[in-house]
């Protein structure tokens, strides 16, 4: 069951040139108390920047913690602020799906509740939005311990070669993207491999996608589930099912047509 805090808002208008006339900010969180309240005010400080209608959308994925209460007092307290809540953890990919299915304006941005990403960089993107589809971040310099950093080098990697896709860092947290092709886009990933088969669907309908270097930050409070056994087997099995599915999409163009029969 999903709980939405705060109704439509009014319909956003096309804005001045280098505004954005519509902007969501999706901020999926697990646990993320000691983060959720500095987050939603650097995601509003950003999106009053750059956009000239916004809504954050946070989106707690099971939390164990005071996530739901924090926010749900700031969705209160300012009606551009909205709560969806799983009752159990899903996961990442699932926590998205719920966030992009809610948003109301005409872009879409996705980042996390941890702070490891500087919005500040959001007034970059302003110069890319009228030429693409999707911008998609990549971290400058990451700012996470040795062994995270090997394991994300060999799964982009990875990534890139199982699916043909040119980006440099597949899971950055840091991606604007137009609702509407949103909208004609199937993600059925639950977790990690979501912004993976985001990025490989919307290659496939011949989106326009661009990058941006973005700024990495340490995190300072909460804890990361990305090194988590589980989630790495799960990532793993869903890359399997990525590319099963893929295949079975694109056979029947394959398949030739069959030929008349005399009678």
């Amino acid at each position: 069951m999903l709980q939405d805090m705060n109704p439509l808002p009014q319909p956003t208008v096309a804005g001045p040139l280098g505004r954005l006339s519509g902007l969501t900010i999706v901020l999926p969180c697990h646990d993320e108390a000691a983060n959720v309240e500095r987050a939603i005010d650097e995601a509003t400080r950003a999106a009053r920047r750059v956009a000239d209608a916004h809504e954050i959308v946070i989106v707690d994925d099971g939390s164990r913690d005071a996530t739901w209460a924090l926010a749900t007092a700031r969705a209160s307290a300012d009606s551009r602020v909205r709560v969806l809540v799983h009752p159990r953890n899903r996961g990442y990919g699932a926590a998205l799906r719920t966030g992009f299915a809610a948003a109301r304006m005409e872009w879409v941005f996705l980042t996390d509740a941890d702070l490891q990403f500087d919005l500040d960089d959001l007034d970059s993107v302003l110069a890319l939005a009228p030429a693409c589809d999707l911008v998609a971040g990549y971290r400058l310099h990451r700012a996470d311990h040795l062994h995270r950093r090997l394991n994300a080098a060999a799964w982009n990697a990875l990534v890139r070669r199982a699916f043909d896709l040119p980006v440099r860092d597949v899971d950055c947290a840091f991606k604007l993207i137009r609702r509407d092709v949103l909208e004609h886009t199937l993600l059925t990933a639950d977790g990690a491999m979501v912004s993976t088969e985001l990025l490989v669907r919307v290659r496939a309908a011949g989106a326009e996608i661009a990058e941006l270097g973005v700024t990495h930050r340490p995190r300072t409070a909460g804890r990361s589930s990305g090194a988590n056994p589980a989630v790495v087997l799960r990532a793993f099995r869903e890359l399997r099912a990525l590319r099963a599915q893929l295949r079975a999409e694109a056979a029947p163009a394959r398949r030739p047509a069959p030929r008349a029969r005399a009678v």
